[in-house]
This record gives C-alpha cells, structure tokens and sequence, in this order.
C-alpha cells in the first residue's frame, strides 16, 4: 500500500481530481501554498495499491501544466531568500507537480 503526495497548481488541480476520480483513486484535496512565489497549490493525498502508482503518477503528470509567472522580487511581496539572486520581475517556470510516494502499513475508512 502507498500514500502519494502530489503538489499541483491551483490552475490543475481541478482536472487532476476529475481524472484521478475517474480512475476510482479515492483523493484528498488539501489547500497550500508553495514557498517561493507564495502562489496556490493543491497537496493530494492518495491511497494506492502499489501496482496502481504509476497509473496514478502518469495522471498527475499528464494533467500538471507548467507556465511562465512574473515574480515580483521587490517590495513587501518576497519570494524568500532567493529573492536577491533573481532581477526584477523575473519571469520563472511555475506548475508541473512534485509527487511523493510513501509506503504505509494500511488504510482504513470508516
């Protein structure tokens, strides 16, 4: 058995779910938000039997656009420490998904 952890962008998280559900994977949608642009994201708990994992990640992967973002480095919007390496108003690769995949001893619902 296997828990996955997918981070996606708000802007696919609603289609991740679609087709994940669609699949019959039971999904938890949790709201987050990423540390470095401080942009929306979704955190997808999923439980999986281990043959069904790569099914589950080629979803995730097929549905997790990435897209340009403007990241404003300058006044009280930051983006952390990386902020004095970056110009202003830097453009930078947002979306896609990072996906963790965990073993667990079991699942129960009740």
């Amino acid at each position: 058995m296997k828990l996955i952890i997918a981070i996606v962008n708000n802007e696919d998280s609603a289609v991740v779910a679609s087709a994940l559900t669609k699949e019959n994977f039971c999904v938890t949608k949790l709201s987050s938000q990423g540390g470095f642009l401080m942009t929306g994201n979704v955190t997808f708990l999923i439980g999986a039997q281990d043959g069904d994992v790569p099914t589950a990640k080629k979803i995730i992967d097929e549905y997790s656009k990435t897209r340009r973002h403007k990241a404003h480095t300058t006044g009280s919007y930051g983006i952390g420490l990386a902020a004095g390496n970056l110009p202003e108003d830097a453009a930078v690769k947002v979306g896609g998904a990072t996906v963790f995949v965990l073993d667990v001893e079991s699942m129960d619902k009740y």
